[in-house]
């Protein structure tokens, strides 16, 4: 998938790789970079880089996304300004990007209505200033949530670009008492595009030990290196024997991450800021060797350092997303390098409990067990990206309602040669099933992966009436959304 174009695009991209190509060998052996990070209330702007013309965040006087951490029960105020440039130096569906803006706060239960996390309404032209006021709900499962920019067809463009941010809804440690004590690390990966210069690229593909054989079925060359905050294959620091909370966000707009660790498994403990234990207090953590995540999805886990005397990696693995879909090549993250000991981090103490919303084994296979309520199938053609035969327009009426306080069973349709990640804002959902197969252990998403020629089977959790108004379901392949594989739906 080619994305460099015309309007200046290819200067960009040749000035950013100039520069990158230039700071490899000081970026390696680079200790990981440290986020920014806010709360309430927080100033945010989108600015345009003078040198690239690439569209970025700017808070407290840089270009670095803050991590925004919020309690339940708290209300997150956002100024969101659009100092974007009126005429854009980038490319949006083969013209020039209108550069207008809003944002999404990814796997939040809150209100799709303004002024809270309304993607179709709430939209900044150059020039405007937002106001979100968020109330997070006081039973907001505590875990890894994250910020991006949403303005249907130039959501792919920038968050590209590295519109995006983490949240942390404060108190897992309700749920895994230890990781109170551990050193935490906000891992943030983003997209490095590769130069099109075929020496440059090596030398980019060569610092990440890049898998150079066909990964999977997909033919495409490797397009993408993966940063982790901001940073090419940095070194995350950790004692031998200590044990670390890691908490992992991909924020790239089309490409899976396959996690794994070369010194053993993750233990992990939430998926999609959903702790495993919210649904099941019996589980706490799982123990994996790698965990597959999605474009937009997030894993939190427990990692223990390795002896001294070994050398380790975080990597991701080759990922096959189908024969038309994206090189997702091998390579390396990060590497890990032995330390001394973090100190240990200060916490206030929480009070209250932890809360859990338990659906009866009963209910939930009744539901597993009924007809499908509604069938999302997903298309494409060359003409475009389709969700029921439909390419979304703006003023489309919704393409379902459904009545708040219910669970229901969806299916999830790929008939196509491409992996396709869906997502809904407001809920969360159980995964029970993949190509009509109970799967072993069930988990809830908020994004799950779609196989090519397959299914998903879910349980959806519209139980909570802060949900009420219009929202979003898409594929979270951006290019594929901006392009129409998104709908309508009314919580009612």
């Amino acid at each position: 998938m080619k994305i460099v174009g015309k309007f200046g695009i290819g200067i960009s991209v040749l000035l950013a790789s100039l520069c990158l190509i230039a700071g490899i060998s000081s970026a390696q052996n680079r200790t990981l970079p440290e986020l920014p990070e806010a709360i309430s209330p927080v100033t945010l702007a989108a600015t345009s880089d003078p040198r690239t013309g690439k569209s970025q965040f700017r808070y407290a006087g840089n270009n670095i996304p803050p991590v925004i951490r919020v309690q339940p029960g708290s209300t997150l105020h956002v100024e969101y300004k659009n100092d974007l440039a009126v005429a854009s130096r980038e490319e949006c569906l083969d013209l020039p990007c209108m550069n207008m803006t809003n944002l999404h706060f990814h796997g939040l239960h809150v209100s799709p209505n303004a002024p809270q996390d309304d993607a179709l309404d709430m939209m900044a032209m150059p020039g405007e200033t937002l106001h979100y006021s968020v109330q997070v709900p006081l039973q907001q499962p505590p875990g890894l949530y994250w910020y991006h920019t949403h303005p249907h067809g130039e959501s792919y463009r920038q968050d590209l670009d590295g519109m995006s941010g983490a949240i942390v809804v404060e108190g897992i440690e309700r749920y895994v008492p230890e990781v109170a004590n551990m050193h935490e690390r906000i891992l943030v990966l983003r997209d490095l595009v590769l130069p099109e210069d075929a020496t440059d690229k090596s030398k980019v593909m060569q610092a990440v030990s890049m898998q150079t054989t066909q990964c999977g079925t997909a033919p495409e060359d490797p397009e993408r290196a993966f940063t982790l905050n901001g940073s090419l294959r940095p070194q995350i620091e950790i004692a031998p024997g200590e044990q670390q909370f890691w908490r992992v966000v991909n924020a790239s707009p089309d490409r899976y991450v396959d996690l794994e660790l070369d010194s053993g498994p993750l233990e992990v403990i939430a998926l999609d800021g959903m702790p495993l234990a919210y649904h099941d207090p019996s589980i706490r953590k799982r123990s994996l060797e790698h965990v597959l995540v999605p474009p937009a999805g997030r894993v939190e886990a427990i990692v223990t350092g390795p002896p001294s005397s070994s050398h380790a990696a975080l990597r991701s693995r080759c990922f096959d997303t189908g024969a038309d879909g994206d090189s997702n090549p091998a390579m390396v993250l990060a590497d890990i390098v032995s330390a001394k000991a973090s100190n240990p981090p200060v916490h206030h103490a929480l009070s209250g409990a932890p809360v859990h919303e338990v659906f009866s084994p009963a209910v939930l296979k009744w539901v597993e067990a009924t007809e499908p309520k509604f069938i999302v199938n997903f298309t494409e053609d060359k003409q475009g990206f389709y969700i029921n035969d439909r390419k979304f327009q703006m003023n489309d009426a919704p393409m379902v309602t459904v009545h708040v306080g219910s669970l229901q069973h969806w299916r999830v349709e790929n008939p196509t040669k491409e992996v396709h990640p869906f997502h809904i804002h407001q809920v969360h959902f159980l995964v029970y099933a993949v190509n009509g197969k109970r799967v072993e252990d069930p988990v809830w998403l908020d994004t799950v992966n779609v196989p090519y020629g397959g299914s998903v089977d879910l349980v959806m959790d519209f139980t909570d009436p802060i949900i009420r108004g219009i929202s979003l379901f898409h594929c979270h392949l951006l290019n594929h959304e901006d392009k129409g594989m998104m709908a309508k739906i009314l919580f009612k």
